[in-house]
């Protein structure tokens, strides 16, 4: 079996099906794992998050952002913005079907075996591995239950910026949730700067990407994550950013695992080249 990291589809359907045929993927053999941010901005939402369901225990996904606010648009909590493609989600016949399959999705995945933990933005200095396997599992366990609508209600807002372990309630669940799908920039006492989206350089000086602080404690394990579209490569030994800006006009891509953890990308309605 082979398994292959897909950064953030975010709706292109086509350049997902062109970047399967490149890896020559084999869904009775191979696994997918994706970044989050499966849905929105792009085309083919739809389609989507109906095949990365279908693929069953094929495929494993976290979640991202954008499949937060789909959630919220859903329960009447958000409206949709400007430049949203989730109106042929939330019309669809199967709807109330993906969307419960898209709120059981984990927030973290980790395969101790392959060596890998996988998120869709990043985390706090002040968390290791088993406690962001902590964090994690408080939040999956709101968004799963009968519950989850009162934890989106509470989910938005940049504050507290900053992890205590005194943090209760939804000042915790919101810091959480906003570290694995949120976070790019923090400082080196874990204060986020949420307002900074742009590429290394671009942000204020006391402000570092968070992979720069962030250390697993005694776990060997290498960091796949996505959402940072801006960060172009992660140069830092021990972490994968994948979120090429297809949505953007620039590329989707896939990392193989283990082995020599090589590249394929295939730019937006365009050929695919290697990396």
């Amino acid at each position: 079996m082979t398994t292959y990291a897909i950064g953030d589809v975010q709706g292109c359907y086509d350049e997902l099906q062109y970047l399967l045929e490149r890896i020559g993927f084999d869904v009775a053999l191979d696994q997918l794992w994706f970044t989050g941010d499966l849905v929105n901005r792009g085309p083919g939402s739809l389609a989507v998050l109906r095949f990365v369901k279908e693929l069953g225990d094929r495929a494993i996904t976290v979640l991202g952002n954008h499949d937060l606010h789909l959630l919220a648009v859903d329960a009447g909590i958000r409206r949709p913005r400007k430049n949203d493609t989730l109106g042929c989600i939330l019309t669809a016949p199967d709807a109330d079907e993906l969307l419960y399959w898209l709120r059981n999705r984990p927030l973290l995945h980790i395969d101790h075996g392959l060596g890998y933990v996988m998120i869709h933005a990043g985390l706090p200095p002040q968390w290791d591995l088993e406690k962001a396997m902590i964090c994690a599992r408080d939040v999956e366990t709101l968004l799963q239950g009968t519950g989850y609508i009162d934890f989106i209600q509470h989910m938005y807002g940049d504050e507290p910026d900053q992890w205590s372990e005194s943090l209760s309630g939804w000042d915790r669940f919101r810091f959480i949730t906003n570290c694995f799908t949120r976070l790019r920039y923090c400082d080196r006492d874990g204060r986020l700067a949420l307002g900074e989206k742009g590429a290394p350089g671009s942000q204020p000086q006391h402000y570092f990407p968070w992979f720069e602080l962030w250390n697993p404690g005694d776990e060997d394990i290498q960091v796949i994550f996505g959402h940072w579209s801006t960060l172009s490569k992660c140069h830092r030994t021990g972490f994968h950013a994948l979120d090429s800006g297809c949505v953007w006009g620039g590329s989707l891509t896939a990392m193989r695992l283990g082995g020599d953890e090589a590249r394929i990308a295939v730019p937006c309605h365009a050929s695919a080249d290697h990396i």
